[in-house]
C-alpha cells in the first residue's frame, strides 16, 4: 500500500485528503486508515429515476453521507445514428428520422430542418401562409405537451403521481388536434420542405377551439395541485440552483435560462413563421431555481394557447387555401387526404397521375424515390423549441441528400448543467435537478 499525500483522483482535488492505491489484499489496512481518519467518501450509480431513463442515462455521483459533492451524467446508450442516416435518404425522407429524436417534441425537429432546407432552396418567402400558421399552430402544441411531460414526470419522480396523470389528461387533448390533422400523434412527419402534409380536416377550427378551454381547464388543476403545496414548495425551492453566467457559459437556453431573469426566446430574437405577427409574452423568473423552471414553463403553455386561439382565427379567417409551395419539382408528393389509417393520397391527385397524365406519373415517382436536387452550400437553423435552442446545420453537395445533417439539440448543452445544480445539495435533490433540466435522451444523443 502507498499513501500519496496529494490527491490527485478523478473526483477529488483537496490536496489535504490523502489518495490510497491498493494492491490485493491490503484492502484491510486502508479501510482501517480511512476509520481512523474519519473519512467517509462514496461514489455511486444513481437511478434511474424519471421513467425513461431507464438504462438510457448513468449519473455518477460523489458522496460524503448525504451530500453530492461531484456529479457527473454518462450518455450515448441511446445513441440511434440518426444523423448518419439521413444522409442515405432523400431530404424529404429525411423529415421521418429527424422527428423521432426528442419524441417529446417531435414537430419542432421537423420545423428547423425544413426551415434550413428551405433555406439551401432559395424557397423561403415562398411558403404560403395558410402553411405557416399550420406549423405555428403544431409547434405550439408540441411545446404544450412537452412541458406537460416535463412537468407531470417531474411530479412522478418526487411521488406525486396525480401531478403526472393530471398532466397527462390535458396533453392528451392536444393529442387529438394533433392526430386529426396529421394522422398520427407522434413522430408525425408532417412539416414537409415547402410546406406541411395537408390542411385542416373539416371542422378542424372548431376542434381547435373546443380544445383550449380543456386545455386551460388542465392546466389550472395543475396549479392548484402544485403553487401552494408545501411539500412540492420544500423539495423545489432555492433547490437545484443555476444562476446566469452559468447559463451564459454553458450555452444553456430555454426555461432554464430564463428562470435567471434573461427573457431570450427566439421566437422573439429572431422571429421565423411569422411569430412576429403574433400576440404572447415570454415568462421569466430571477429565482433560478427548479420551482421557478417549473412555473415557466407553467406559465408558457398559457402563452401558448393564446397563439393556437390566434391560429385557429386566422385559418378560419383565410379560409381553404395551398398549403405546400407551387413548384411541382419540390412539392412532394401532393395534398393528402387522411384516411382511416393515417395515410393516402386525395383521389384527385390519384386519379390524375394514374388515369390522365403519364408524365405526371413519372414526375410523381421520380421525386418519391429519388427526391428533388438542392443547391450546394451550407446552412445552419436555429427555433425555440421547448427545451431551448434547436439549431439545425446542413450541408448539400448539390444531390438529392444531404451531405451532412446535424443537429444542436437543447438538452445536450442543458444535461451539462446537472454537476452545478447538484453538486453542495442533498443526494435527493439530484432527482429535482434532473426533472427541471427538462431533457429526453433520444435527443441528446441521437
Amino acid at each position: 500500500m502507498s499513501t500519496d499525500t496529494k490527491a490527485t483522483g478523478p473526483f477529488v482535488e483537496d490536496p489535504d485528503v490523502p489518495e490510497y492505491t491498493v494492491y490485493g489484499s491490503d484492502w484491510s489496512e486502508v479501510a482501517a486508515e480511512a476509520a481512523r481518519l474519519g473519512q467517509q467518501r462514496i461514489v455511486m450509480n444513481m437511478g434511474p429515476q424519471h421513467p425513461s431513463t431507464h438504462g438510457v442515462l448513468r449519473v455518477m455521483l460523489e458522496l460524503e453521507g448525504e451530500i453530492v459533492t461531484e456529479a457527473r451524467a454518462g450518455i450515448g446508450y441511446l445513441h440511434t445514428g440518426i444523423e448518419k442516416n439521413m444522409e442515405f435518404r432523400t431530404w424529404t425522407q429525411g423529415v421521418t428520422f429527424c422527428t423521432r429524436m426528442d419524441y417529446v417534441a417531435s414537430m419542432t425537429q421537423e420545423l428547423a430542418y425544413c426551415l434550413g432546407i428551405e433555406k439551401l432552396l432559395g424557397i423561403t418567402d415562398d411558403i404560403p401562409e395558410r402553411a405557416s400558421v399550420l406549423r405555428v399552430l403544431m409547434a405550439e402544441l408540441t411545446r404544450i405537451g412537452s412541458h406537460l411531460v416535463a412537468v407531470g414526470t417531474g411530479g412522478n419522480e418526487l411521488g406525486a403521481t396525480t401531478i403526472m396523470t393530471t398532466a397527462f389528461v390535458a396533453r392528451e387533448e392536444t393529442f387529438r388536434v394533433i392526430e386529426a390533422i396529421s394522422g398520427l400523434r407522434t413522430n408525425n412527419a408532417y412539416v414537409r420542405p415547402g410546406g406541411v402534409a395537408q390542411g385542416l380536416p373539416e371542422g378542424g377550427v372548431e376542434m381547435i377551439r373546443a380544445m383550449i378551454p380543456k386545455v386551460k381547464e388542465g392546466l389550472d388543476e395543475l396549479a392548484l395541485l402544485q403553487m401552494e403545496n408545501p411539500i412540492l414548495k420544500g423539495r423545489l425551492k432555492n433547490v437545484a440552483t443555476m444562476n446566469l453566467s452559468a447559463c451564459m457559459a454553458l450555452g444553456i437556453t430555454g426555461p432554464i435560462l430564463r428562470s435567471t431573469g434573461l427573457p431570450y426566446d427566439l421566437r422573439k430574437a429572431e422571429p421565423y413563421c411569422g411569430y412576429e405577427t403574433y400576440d404572447f409574452q415570454v415568462p421569466t423568473s430571477t429565482d433560478n431555481d427548479a420551482w421557478s423552471r417549473m412555473v415557466i414553463r407553467m406559465e408558457e403553455c398559457y402563452e401558448s394557447l393564446k397563439i393556437v386561439a390566434q391560429c385557429a382565427d386566422r385559418l378560419e379567417k383565410m379560409g381553404d387555401g395551398p398549403v405546400m409551395v407551387e413548384d411541382k419539382k419540390i412539392a412532394w408528393p401532393a395534398q393528402l387526404s387522411i384516411g382511416g389509417d393515417g395515410q393516402g393520397n386525395s383521389p384527385k391527385h390519384i386519379k390524375h397521375i394514374m388515369g390522365e397524365s403519364m408524365e405526371a406519373l413519372i414526375h410523381h415517382f421520380k421525386l418519391v424515390t429519388e427526391g428533388f436536387d438542392v443547391p450546394a452550400g451550407q446552412v445552419y437553423q436555429a427555433i425555440e423549441g421547448p427545451k431551448g435552442l434547436l439549431g439545425v446545420h446542413l450541408v448539400s453537395d448539390g444531390g438529392t441528400k444531404p451531405w451532412r445533417a446535424h443537429f444542436r439539440d437543447p438538452g445536450f448543452n442543458n444535461l451539462q448543467a446537472l454537476s452545478i445544480m447538484a453538486q453542495g445539495g442533498q443526494m435527493a435533490d439530484v432527482v429535482v435537478a434532473i426533472a427541471s433540466i427538462d431533457m429526453v435522451l433520444g435527443g441528446v444523443d441521437r
